[in-house]
């Protein structure tokens, strides 16, 4: 019986690999297993490889493995690069007409890559050809199945009277999966549905992808070995939902009552905004509009500077973007910070420095978003570890930005936002809104934007409120808001911004500040995406016997210091696990607690943690074996 299977799909970019990952994941959420599915692709529109990742398992998982158990390669350059993944036991779908095809071949390779894999098919004795490569995975356990993606299709175009199928080279995708799932044995209606589903929009489509998805099946029924995997269906679990990682913070920001949405288009942040978009107009319980205006700006200049406009009205407004695009905000961030305007920025990062690898995953951006700015000015940084988690700091965000009147931002990136997951239908009851001192009305007419108060934040009106006039400026400013460069209402002025940073630390609640997951004498301290390959390391060694601990740093800034500094007190072993080069959170631990991590495991490849890599690492600090920063290098 299979409990856990990772099944893999590669292609030219614009293929519908993603159509086929998402059918797939589909299917195997209607049998009750859960996903974890992850997409790579390279930064361009149509060509470069792609390729799509879905774990199955019949237990939660959050994370990604080392290798795959079945690989479906409708092009020469998926085999190239995968054929080493398949595990033993795997097994490989393969177009025959590829056989031939040589190394150099591939136009898309990078140098690098061709060298080091001609070297090892040179060092196995194996020709530089499909052939060759597939060899070597044969003598490495795996079964390989070849079909020419091509004939099916002409047989189907004359099987439906139909001659332009046989030149849809789109539908390879579908004629993949379909091959695939047909060898498992998975229960054909299971596949309709997924099809049915998936390609809804346009009946004579469904049509003719339900057609070629069973033709697909039943050849590989007929035709494949059977290779003796069982899948049982299991009970679907009550509330559970199969989502893309983008729809936590979309989801949320609709819930929270975000009104207003400005974005320029930047990988990975853009899915957020197209979703937003598609979703405008909803029906909202109690009589509250649904409408949430999104808008597409010439660049992320006027993104933020429209955000923090429609913020001063009184809407809940946020902007998404990633690495380049937030440093063009910067000026415009400064201007919400000395005018206390909340407004909420979704960062989702990607690795860097400067465009670095833009469609790939990296938590490169930490201390770039804690001190970017002209000048000091209160902000809050705030990191969610998962999609499900997203949606609720989401919403919570917007309450922090309303309450303490700052901006904040909300660190995601491309691991969550480009997974496809399982997870627990996201509980609106949960949510609870409070927009801090927002007024409704003002009776006075010596309304003061900026004046003191006890804690810091001031009574704050909107914009055309009858007797709510105010100024903002760049400029330092007066408790009305008119430019001052008093020296003593400059000390006010910052004092009250300032002293809000620990106000913040005192009134968000210390289970939103940090979440302690386990318990350990070696104790993994993180932020961020790292929470799903982490927590299924940590299990995986729990089955061996082996107890870890792990602290999350949800609010990165201010620096709940205090509190770490009590939930480390009982760990004699700290291990940080970062997705960048310098362990950026471990260089605020040290200026914070100065205390230095023992141990840091650090990936920077553009490619997400697996919890394998983390698993055998931490197997080698526990046994003393490991350096002390380790470095982790799997993926393609």
């Amino acid at each position: 019986m299979v409990t856990d299977f990772t099944w893999m799909i590669g292609g030219p970019q614009g293929s519908g690999v993603e159509t086929a990952a998402n059918i797939f994941s589909q299917v195997f959420s209607k049998m009750g297993y859960q996903i974890f599915g992850k997409r790579e692709y390279y930064s361009n529109i149509k060509g470069e490889h792609s390729y799509f990742a879905v774990r199955v398992s019949e237990k939660q998982i959050h994370s990604s493995v080392k290798g795959t158990n079945m690989l479906i390669a409708f092009d020469a350059e998926t085999i190239f690069r995968h054929a080493d993944d398949v595990l033993e036991n795997g097994i490989v779908i393969y177009d025959s007409t590829l056989e031939n095809v040589k190394v150099s071949d591939v136009i898309t390779f990078d140098n690098d890559f061709k060298e080091r894999l001609e070297n090892l098919l040179k060092s196995k004795n194996k020709e530089d050809t499909v052939k060759g490569i597939l060899e070597l995975t044969s003598e490495n356990g795996a079964s390989i199945h070849s079909v020419s993606f091509r004939s099916l299709l002409t047989e189907l175009s004359e099987k439906l009277e139909n001659p332009h199928i046989k030149n849809m080279s789109r539908m390879f995708n579908v004629l993949g999966v379909s091959l695939s799932l047909g060898l498992l044995m998975i229960p054909s209606e299971k596949l309709i549905e997924s099809v049915n589903s998936i390609f809804s929009k346009k009946k004579s489509i469904v049509e003719m992808n339900v057609s070629a998805a069973n033709f697909a099946y039943n050849y590989a029924t007929a035709k494949f070995e059977n290779i003796g995997l069982k899948f049982e269906e299991k009970e679907i679990e009550e509330n559970t939902l199969l989502v893309q990682g983008y729809y936590g913070t979309s989801i949320g920001k609709i819930i929270a009552g975000c009104r207003f949405q400005s974005y320029y288009p930047i990988t990975p942040a853009t899915d957020e905004s197209n979703f937003l978009e598609t979703n405008e107009i909803l029906e909202i319980n109690e009589d509250r509009p649904g409408s949430t205006l999104v808008i597409q700006t010439e660049d992320e200049i006027s993104a933020i500077g429209m955000a923090i406009g429609s913020s001063l009205t009184g809407v809940r407004s946020a902007t998404c973007t990633s690495g380049p695009g937030f440093v063009l905000m910067i000026e415009c961030l400064s201007w919400a910070g000395i005018n206390e305007v909340p407004v909420v920025i979704t960062f989702y990062q990607r690795s860097g420095p400067s465009t670095g690898l833009p469609t790939r995953h990296g938590q490169d951006d930490l201390l770039c978003a804690i001190n970017s700015g002209v000048g000091e000015f209160p902000r809050i940084v705030y990191a969610s570890g998962s999609v499900s988690d997203s949606f609720y700091d989401t919403t919570q965000v917007f309450n922090y930005a309303d309450v303490f009147q700052v901006p904040v931002i909300h660190m995601m990136d491309k691991f969550i936002a480009s997974s496809v997951t399982t997870c627990q239908r996201f509980d609106e009851t949960r949510v609870h809104i409070d927009r801090g001192k927002l007024l409704d009305e003002i009776s006075s007419k010596n309304y003061r934007r900026f004046e003191h108060t006890e804690d810091g934040l001031s009574p704050r009106s909107k914009l055309g409120l009858e007797n709510g006039i105010f100024w903002n400026t760049g400029d330092e400013s007066d408790i009305q808001g008119h430019i001052s460069e008093d020296p003593v209402n400059r000390v006010q002025m910052m004092d009250k911004r300032q002293s809000r940073l620990d106000y913040i630390l005192e009134k968000i609640p210390e289970s939103e500040q940090i979440i302690k997951h386990s318990e350990g004498d070696f104790c993994i301290v993180s932020w961020g995406s790292t929470q799903g390959p982490v927590l299924d390391a940590i299990e995986m060694l729990k089955n061996e016997g082996i107890d870890i601990g792990f602290i999350e740093i949800k609010l990165l800034h201010p620096f709940p210091k205090e509190l770490l500094k009590k939930l480390f007190s009982n760990s004699k072993t700290i291990i940080d696990i970062e997705a960048n080069y310098t362990g950026q959170l471990g260089s605020l631990i040290r200026q914070n607690l100065e205390k230095d991590p023992d141990y840091y495991i650090l990936k920077f490849t553009g490619r997400p943690m697996t919890c394998t890599e983390l698993y055998d690492t931490l197997k080698k600090i526990v046994s003393g074996t490991a350096q002390k920063r380790e470095v982790l290098t799997y993926g393609a």
